[in-house]
């Protein structure tokens, strides 16, 4: 597994990405660029840093992490090494999430690599952020047309019309705040204002 992908930040054991501790790994990139999103800094594809697969997978196994999460930016812009990295945490037994903002038959028409990605895919969320059509019911998204696909039986008990979105927020040794989880621009920004602060990448 020499294959690299460019990151723009990993997040391990969290719980605000999905179900579980989660190991969240945002990929830099993003050529679909919703109008509204949350993420515009990781449109850039030639931002981030790159790194090594197997060191992702071993830090999330390092970190007791239940699986990782796969989100951004665009995973499927960067279909064949995400697709290495979500089947080699599948045979070290973790779970993978992944979030895209293209729809699932889209993908399933495309290249190989990007049915590779969905074949070592056990959830994925799809569809792209929508600012017309806002989502209050759901967990981790923010528009109602998005979906929650089950692709293995894995996270086939979760539902995220029954838990609420979390917030990770932790306080670095350098005095930074580092913010996960689902928040509405305006609640970022509030918040950030509160802490006398800005949002780091991710």
């Amino acid at each position: 597994m020499n294959e690299l992908l460019r990151v723009a930040r990993v997040l391990h054991r969290t719980t605000a990405e999905g179900p579980g501790q989660r190991t969240a790994i945002w990929v830099q990139g993003c050529s679909i660029r919703c109008r509204g999103c949350i993420n515009p800094h990781l449109f850039d594809a030639n931002g981030g840093d790159v790194i090594d697969l197997e060191e992702l997978v071993s830090g999330a196994l390092h970190s007791g992490s239940e699986g990782i999460t796969l989100l951004g930016g665009e995973p499927f812009d960067q279909a064949g090494p995400c697709a290495a990295l979500a089947r080699a945490a599948q045979d070290a037994g973790l779970g993978v999430i992944t979030f895209t903002g293209y729809g699932y038959q889209e993908l399933m028409t495309r290249d190989d690599e990007a049915r590779s990605l969905l074949s070592a895919t056990d959830l994925l969320v799809d569809g792209p952020y929508v600012a017309g059509l806002p989502e209050s019911r759901r967990a981790l998204v923010g528009s109602s047309n998005q979906q929650f696909i089950h692709l293995t039986p894995r996270y086939e008990s979760y539902r995220p019309e029954t838990v609420p979105n979390r917030l990770d927020l932790r306080v670095l040794s350098d005095g930074n705040i580092e913010l996960a989880g689902f928040l509405k621009s305006k609640e970022l920004s509030s918040l950030a204002r509160g802490a006398n602060t800005r949002r780091s990448k991710g």
